[in-house]
């Protein structure tokens, strides 16, 4: 599916909005325009003014999600600080949205949904894995570039960091074994994430 830009409006955030939190409950085969519309506050004609169908207006409430996420990650990744405390502090933003409501939920539509209509599993890879990839590659190109890694194939590495990221938490909220975590269990995590990848990678001193 090409990717649409929705016109945007007065009211587009509150469509978003009541949209968001309608996928999270709701999911988005049981999700209805009317429920979305209900809980954004506004008409069926206001909403359709923005989004042709719910597959677009899903799209949209994941891809506003995503770049949020990927833009304050961006800002924790800053050269003038050690690769160690910089992914550190990325891999704590990518570990809170994998575990929370809406990370969870929008990985089950995905899961749900992409069979039946692939654009939706298409616009979750490109706005997610693909993303996320991009910009971590550019961090690790610049931290290589000033001598701090070794790196070879940029976007593996990317790939791998993410997957030791999900370790033992994903596993659980996905099934919904666990859905809180402490801050101990969040930085088990999160620092052997970062002390494996840096074993790899680090350039030794």
């Amino acid at each position: 599916m090409e990717a649409v830009t929705p016109r945007q409006g007065r009211k587009f955030e509150q469509v978003l909005d009541g949209a968001r939190r309608v996928f999270i409950a709701q999911g988005y085969e049981h999700a209805s325009v009317d429920d979305i519309a209900r809980a954004a506050g506004v008409s069926k004609a206001t909403l359709y003014s923005y989004f042709a169908d719910k597959r677009q207006m899903f799209v949209e409430v994941y891809r506003a999600e995503i770049e949020h996420l990927a833009a304050s990650t961006m800002q924790e990744l800053c050269a003038d600080i050690a690769p160690e405390q910089a992914l550190g502090a990325a891999a704590r933003r990518l570990v809170g949205y994998l575990i929370s409501d809406f990370g969870r939920a929008m990985y089950r539509i995905c899961v749900n949904e992409s069979a039946r209509f692939p654009e939706i599993g298409q616009a979750f890879y490109d706005n997610g894995p693909a993303l996320g990839r991009a910009r971590l590659g550019c961090y690790l190109r610049a931290a290589a570039a000033q001598g701090d890694l070794v790196i070879e194939d940029f976007d593996l590495a990317a790939d791998q960091f993410f997957q030791l990221c999900q370790t033992t938490l994903c596993d659980r909220t996905m099934c919904n074994v666990q859905t809180q975590f402490s801050e101990a269990e969040i930085a088990r995590v999160v620092d052997g994430a970062v002390a494996m990848f840096m074993a790899r990678y680090a350039v030794m001193r």
